[in-house]
């Protein structure tokens, strides 16, 4: 404990670290369950980042569309990363701490790459509508200089409303417990242990959520309107469903993650209920990261097809490695 800290004109002793209560306490469950995601876990790994090599070394998916979805992939490596390992290493120990820098660095990160994921599937939905409603000029209102804004654009204003928030939490006097009934570090968990007034901080995260999180749903929205309005229009079978399977993966994401996320953190604080955000902060932590990869290439023919390059192309090597050796 940290003596005689003094948060809007309270004295107060300040914690210095957090114990987590993790997923469970039942014993018999850890062990399953360690295993289970770890399993997971890896497959997310692997599959983001072998999405981003396969994208990055094949040349024709050197386009915008690819460029977005690598990043995307990116920010789901990144994204389960800040949570799962510590996640995993607390069905080990028994005593689940977690630092109070620690703890405020987990929530910034998480933040910044929840929100950023969040508007990077606006982003992509942008991309689709002029591939598909404005064709001709694609070239020209997705050059290489617009994605890469389209991009950047969402990782400053994410990095910068997680410091913000992140400031706003961590502020706050932690007198009253230092157990958080999570399995990371994240806002509503943290609320409900402190002893500061609240009130302030519940609005900023209903507006700052709101806004980004609506703003994003209607960019997606207003996009996949006249996107469905010129996939209609078209007279030829094959480019209707060629289409539709272009926007098919991209709104089967969109529709997971929004979801989970409207349900998280769109609801008035005296409904939450811990326990069921758990298991939601599970599906979007861990769940979702793994499936986007899945979503993105079983769906995707472009991406299948570099994949059987990119694997002929390394047993090519080992034969050749071998024939040497």
């Amino acid at each position: 404990m940290r003596e005689n800290s003094d948060v809007a004109g309270m004295n107060c002793t300040q914690v210095t670290d957090f114990i987590l209560c993790g997923l469970t306490d039942r014993q018999e469950l850890k062990m399953p369950l360690f295993l289970a995601f770890l399993a997971i876990y890896i497959f997310t790994v692997m599959g983001n980042l072998g999405l981003i090599v396969v994208i990055r070394t094949d040349t024709r998916l050197h386009t915008p569309m690819y460029f977005f979805l690598s990043n995307l992939a990116f920010v789901d490596f990144c994204y389960t990363s800040v949570i799962t390992p510590k996640m995993l290493g607390n069905f080990l120990y028994q005593r689940k701490v977690v630092s109070f820098h620690a703890c405020a660095a987990q929530l910034g990160c998480f933040l910044t790459f929840m929100v950023s994921e969040c508007l990077l599937l606006a982003s992509m939905a942008y991309d689709r509508y002029v591939a598909i409603c404005n064709p001709l000029h694609y070239m020209v209102r997705m050059s290489p200089g617009i994605c890469i804004q389209l991009v950047a654009a969402p990782y400053s204003y994410s990095f910068l409303m997680a410091l913000f928030h992140t400031t706003l939490t961590f502020r706050l006097c932690y007198c009253r417990s230092n157990v958080i009934n999570h399995f990371y570090c994240d806002d509503m968990p943290l609320l409900r242990i402190t002893c500061s007034d609240t009130r302030s901080k519940q609005l900023w995260v209903l507006t700052c959520a709101g806004v980004t999180f609506i703003s994003s749903v209607l960019i997606v929205a207003v996009s996949y309107v006249f996107i469905a309005s010129a996939i209609l229009r078209m007279r030829s079978a094959e480019g209707r469903r060629k289409a539709f399977s272009t926007c098919g993966s991209h709104m089967l994401a969109v529709t997971i993650f929004y979801g989970t996320l409207i349900f998280m953190y769109l609801q008035p604080s005296s409904t939450h209920s811990l326990d069921t955000d758990k298991l939601a902060s599970v599906f979007y932590t861990v769940i979702i990261p793994m499936l986007n990869p899945l979503i993105y290439s079983l769906r995707n023919k472009d991406v299948k097809e570099a994949l059987r390059r990119a694997v002929s192309r390394s047993s090519q090597a080992a034969v050749l490695r071998k024939l040497r050796q």
